[in-house]
């Protein structure tokens, strides 16, 4: 087996759907098997993914196991000479896998691949190329010197933000929301740390990789990731977790240092976490009491870009839904660049919502990171499904 896939899912059924759907173009010509591990939904997932994808293999937890120990229980069972953990709330381009996998078989010594993530509004996210948190890497980012010197390979190794986004680059930190191990390697420095429940645990594998001796990479293939759609991070539990992942790495990597340089660091971690807290507390009590000025409603616009044949079904689903939708007949081949010069003036917030048989992945991919706008997001239309996604919402 060339390539194993894991996915691990908490209440996110139709974003999977979208993630699997893209997958499958993606690995088109390789051997590859994909296990789904649900940490006990309640949704209904597990009954709604085993009917419509027979062949994926779904590992069904009695239980929240977290995303370590969930992801081990797949890595565990699978057989490929590749591992790929792939979040659910992402989209895989056409040529990604294939682009990652000719890398690694031409690069024996790298251990992790990491690729180029877009947020949905095309802009690149920063998650996608980062540095180990050493205490004084930590402190340039939480003093924000990372922020103001991004060119600087000192004060910004954080993001690695240096690093040009079109040449592949030896990083150092992989996410966890696409990384692509050697199985050999992983099975010498071990699998997923699971005293981490969520968070830190792709910081701490990408650094025992590392200290082992191999090298991690960057290269300029593209994904979508809505960036935890399956995580409310204004919630408590979001801080706790976090905050307490950022302590079990400095514990486990760093509690050899000494007091004067590890002592500041944990109350710097627990004192940014402490006033998260109270911040969150602030706003609840003063939205409670009136003094938080309700948030006018964004005023929304779905605009279906795809094949006429399409447009019926979209526009019954915009019906149904009570939303605003315009419609803007095109493929790759007679509309290119897609929404971009359109004008939508009179809105505060567009999805431009794709036909995937009209268009490709990567061919929105390429229309959205080309001309990025703050209020223009990117959203898909499924006709097999008859399913509009967004990084906020579904409608079906």
């Amino acid at each position: 087996m060339k390539l194993s896939v894991i996915i691990v899912s908490y209440k996110v059924r139709f974003y999977i759907e979208q993630c699997l759907h893209s997958l499958f173009r993606a690995v088109d010509g390789i051997e590859t098997e994909v296990y789904i591990v649900d940490n006990h939904s309640d949704d209904g997932s597990v009954e709604y993914l085993t009917q419509r994808f027979p062949n994926v293999n779904i590992i069904s937890s009695n239980r929240n196991l977290g995303f370590s120990r969930a992801n081990n229980v797949a890595i565990k069972q699978c057989t490929g000479e590749y591992v790929l953990l792939l979040n659910p709330d992402t989209i895989v381009g056409e040529h990604t896998i294939h682009d990652v996998l000719a890398f690694m078989d031409e690069h024996e010594r790298a251990s992790g691949v990491g690729v180029m993530m877009l947020k949905d509004n095309g802009e690149k996210a920063m998650e996608s190329r980062r540095g180990v948190p050493t205490p004084m890497t930590a402190f340039y980012r939480m003093s924000g010197l990372c922020a103001r010197y991004p060119n600087s390979r000192r004060f910004a190794r954080y993001y690695m933000s240096y690093l040009s986004w079109d040449e592949p680059a030896q990083i150092e930190i992989i996410s966890g929301a696409f990384c692509m191990l050697r199985r050999e390697v992983l099975d010498k420095v071990g699998l997923l740390d699971e005293d981490y429940f969520m968070y830190g645990e792709d910081i701490d594998l990408s650094f025992r990789l590392l200290k082992a001796g191999y090298e991690n990479w960057y290269i300029p293939t593209k994904i979508l990731h809505y960036k935890g759609e399956s995580t409310h991070r204004s919630s408590f539990r979001y801080v706790h977790v976090f905050y307490d992942a950022m302590l079990i790495f400095m514990r486990k990597h760093y509690g050899h240092f000494s007091i004067f340089v590890s002592l500041p660091l944990k109350i710097a971690i627990c004192f940014k976490a402490l006033c998260t807290l109270i911040g969150m507390q602030m706003h609840s009590a003063r939205k409670l009491l009136g003094l938080v000025r309700p948030r006018k409603r964004l005023t929304t616009l779905y605009v279906f870009i795809g094949k006429k044949e399409h447009l019926e079904d979209f526009n019954r689903l915009a019906k149904r839904h009570g939303i605003d939708a315009a419609f803007v007949e095109g493929t790759v081949s007679t509309l290119p660049k897609g929404h971009v010069g359109q004008e939508f003036t009179s809105y505060q917030r567009v999805y431009a919502t794709y036909d995937t048989e009209a268009y490709s992945y990567e061919d929105i991919f390429n229309i959205f990171s080309g001309s990025s706008q703050q209020n223009i997001l990117m959203g898909t239309y499924n006709p097999a499904t008859q399913t509009i996604v967004t990084g906020e919402e579904v409608l079906r």
